[in-house]
């Protein structure tokens, strides 16, 4: 394949990732999405955008007629852009208040596409904690105390299975190696957001072997 097809894939493949057509959809606090409808014959004069909140308030989000957009709500200005050509709708600078169902009338016929959209806020970067065994010198527990699910790895990148930790999250039972420079990470997921914690090695959890 020639570096031009080869771009030319890269950027299709982006394209269609980016733009979500009627399914449910998370986000972190900050990021962006974009929904297109799926039935978009011209002629097109005019275009509405609605936003269903969790409380069952319907506000029209932009609206598009023969050339003028108009945004009525004060919660989508300055981050809403729709492109009349396609009908997508894009919103930035994502905010939990923007979580809801999205819906388009097209010349003033509601259209039966639904999308669904639920704004998470980022998880935060952990912190491994550290406990000692009592009776083995050469084991150590590491803590990640957080709600939202727990990824642990090793520096060979394999994944590693903790236990519950009273009262949230897990703990990973870390035995000596002998290999200074082995090391264990933690990652946090919500779904919509990740983090990883910084690694601790084992030459700092075994000093004293």
């Amino acid at each position: 394949m020639s570096p031009r097809s080869l771009l030319l894939v890269v950027i299709v493949v982006f394209i269609t990732t980016e733009a979500v057509s009627g399914v449910d959809v998370k986000k972190a606090v900050g990021d962006q999405v974009s929904f297109r409808p799926d039935k978009f014959i011209p002629p097109v004069t005019s275009i509405i955008w609605k936003h269903i909140n969790t409380d069952g308030t319907v506000v029209k989000v932009i609206e598009w007629d023969e050339g003028e957009i108009l945004i009525p709500n004060l919660r989508f200005k300055n981050i809403t852009t729709v492109d009349e050509k396609t009908g997508q709708i894009t919103i930035t600078n994502l905010t939990v208040e923007h979580s809801g169902v999205y819906s388009i009338d097209i010349n003033s016929k509601e259209q039966q596409q639904r999308f669904t959209l639920t704004v998470m806020e980022r998880v935060p970067k952990p912190v491994i904690k550290t406990e000692r065994s009592k009776d083995n010198p050469d084991v150590v527990y590491l803590i990640c105390e957080y709600n939202e699910t727990i990824i642990w790895k090793n520096s060979a990148g394999e994944t590693l299975n903790g236990s519950k930790h009273d009262p949230k999250g897990e703990t990973l039972v870390v035995k000596y190696e002998g290999n200074p420079v082995n090391f264990y990470t933690c990652t946090l997921d919500n779904g919509a957001s990740e983090e990883t914690s910084d690694p601790v090695y084992e030459r700092d959890l075994f000093e004293e072997i």
